[in-house]
């Protein structure tokens, strides 16, 4: 899943949560498929960062 992707789909499963359209069997599910969608962001953008710093160090 792209970055994008994964974003828009947190901000679905949060919006759902603070307006209360998600029904109690649903909250679980969704905080799951949160937390793993946060994981998958957050190593995209350490990738992301540690690409750019190389690129940066090659061109000093």
């Amino acid at each position: 899943m792209k970055y994008e992707e994964a974003l828009k789909r947190l901000e679905e499963i949060v919006s759902g949560i603070e307006e209360n359209k998600l029904d109690i069997d649903r909250i679980g599910e969704s905080l799951k498929e949160a937390r793993e969608l946060i994981k998958s962001c957050r190593d995209k953008l350490y990738k992301t960062d540690e690409e750019i710093k190389k690129i940066l160090e090659t061109e000093d």
